[in-house]
């Protein structure tokens, strides 16, 4: 039997589909158990072959049980914030989650473990052009507290397999496709969708959820062990992935352009407001500074192996397509 992590995530759902759709039997590991409505609208056609255990990674106990009897396991659930008063909870879950999803599976002699880390644990050397696998890490241009996470739960998983487990790592760029777009990537087009006015030049990977669930079940069938690799299927500057949404939502292009020195004021503003009002910022300090920063990546790893990506372009429109027809009732 497979365990998957974080499947009510973007991430996590598009894998259960793809195992439900192939007949596979999985025990998912959740906070909370979907309704039949909820897995309706995520494709899911063989409910029966979905076993349920309520829990938490960060749980040692719920873990255990739902460890039990587990060939593989597929562990995408992260929590992803980008803001300072999350510090606590996204160490928590990222890295303590890991290690005991890591310890667990080897104590029950898992036969495979697939761990879902991020770009944001990769580092950067000055000067190159694309980033890969073997940049080793660096707290600079990448210093968020999401990002640290990401690395120490990746070195949790490298100790685990220096101990004898048998697992792989990979590493998606921004994850592309239909959700709740009011939050992560989604909100994107939502962003677009409500008419935002502004882009900076800062150049970022992007990559379709689709590609990111059938790459993983690609490396599972071939059983790769002791690597990790990244998954990113373009790299698009600001203005480029807004001008392709808007396109795809028949809105305007953001026209103002933010540098960097703008970019410092507006996070100051909007944690100021956040301060006042008690609601969450719009814009942190890490996400303005990241929305300046050029990170380019390369999946030749992976491509050498014969997977091949989607287009952008087609990934865009679907995505956009499939968001205006769950969040408005319409579609483009």
């Amino acid at each position: 039997m497979i365990l998957l992590t974080g499947s009510t995530g973007l991430l996590g759902g598009q894998i259960l589909s793809l195992l439900n759709d192939s007949g596979k039997e999985v025990r998912a590991l959740v906070r909370r158990v979907p309704s039949q409505e909820e897995l309706m609208m995520r494709g899911i056609k063989r409910p029966e072959l979905i076993e349920w255990i309520v829990g938490d990674v960060t749980d040692v106990e719920s873990v255990g049980r739902a460890m039990k009897g587990i060939s593989l396991v597929i562990h995408c659930a992260a929590f992803v914030s980008f803001k300072s008063k999350d510090k606590a909870e996204i160490l928590k879950v990222n890295v303590n989650g890991t290690t005991n999803m890591a310890n667990i599976a080897l104590d029950e002699g898992v036969d495979y473990f697939v761990h879902v880390s991020s770009i944001a644990a990769l580092g950067t050397i000055p000067g190159k052009a694309l980033t890969d696998e073997g940049d080793p890490w660096d707290d600079v241009p990448k210093g968020s507290v999401y990002g640290q996470s990401k690395f120490l739960a990746e070195r949790e998983v490298w100790r685990a397999i220096g101990e004898g487990l048998p697992a792989v790592i990979v590493n998606p760029s921004v994850i592309l496709g239909p959700g709740d777009w009011s939050k992560g990537s989604s909100a994107l087009f939502k962003n677009v969708w409500d008419g935002l006015k502004y882009y900076t030049h800062g150049v970022n990977g992007y990559v379709d959820v689709v590609d990111v669930a059938k790459a993983i079940l690609f490396l599972v069938e071939r059983r790769v062990i002791g690597e990790r690799f990244v998954l990113n299927g373009s790299n698009l500057d600001y203005k480029k992935l807004f001008d392709l949404i808007a396109e795809s939502l028949n809105r305007p292009s953001p026209h103002k352009y933010v540098s960097a020195f703008k970019g410092e004021i507006a996070w100051r503003l909007f944690a100021i407001k956040s301060f006042f009002t008690g609601n969450d910022s719009l814009v942190t300090k890490e996400t303005a500074r990241a929305a300046q920063r050029t990170y380019r990546y390369s999946s030749d790893k992976i491509e050498k192996l014969g997977f091949r990506f989607t287009p952008i372009e087609e990934t865009i429109q679907k995505t956009a397509i499939l968001l205006l027809k769950e969040n408005t009732g319409n579609a483009t």
